[in-house]
């Protein structure tokens, strides 16, 4: 064990702690302890890792909606998912000025709510994505695509 630890702090020493993607002395991209993710150089995060910042971001960001709309817990699963990768995808700021569309939601009126989502500039950016979840916030139910629920 002390080894391993001894080892830890030694390369955190070495190659420094960094809470973003970097470019490393050679100019490879790198994040955390010197860990490279440059494809260039076979570097990627392994599959447990990107589960678990998944995880972290969908806490994270299901927090974030249920603190600023708390009445969003009351709804479905489904519906209540639709908003949680709004959130995701836009920031709680973001979905936040959906004003109309959010009120459309809390009232239950979800043919409104999901010709606003569509009616935005996000769904422009979007496409696919948010004729996806309309359809989900409209219907309650998620896609064939998924084995869903997760």
């Amino acid at each position: 064990m002390a080894l391993v630890n001894n080892l830890r702090e030694m390369l955190s020493l070495h190659e420094g702690r960094v809470k973003h993607a970097y470019r490393d002395s050679l100019g490879y991209w790198t994040i955390g302890v010197g860990h490279l993710i440059d494809r260039r150089k076979g570097g990627h995060l392994p599959e447990h890792i990107i589960d678990d910042l998944l995880e972290h971001d969908i806490t994270e960001h299901s927090r974030q909606l249920f603190t600023a709309l708390p009445w969003v817990m009351e709804l479905d699963e489904v519906r209540k998912s639709v908003l949680v990768d709004m959130t995701f995808n836009l920031g709680i700021a973001g979905l936040l000025g959906f004003k109309n569309t959010l009120a459309a939601v809390k009232e239950r009126r979800w043919e409104d709510a999901a010709r606003g989502m569509l009616a935005s500039k996000w769904a422009s950016q979007v496409g696919g994505r948010a004729v996806r979840l309309a359809d989900m916030m409209r219907t309650g139910r998620w896609p064939d695509v998924f084995v869903g629920p997760f």
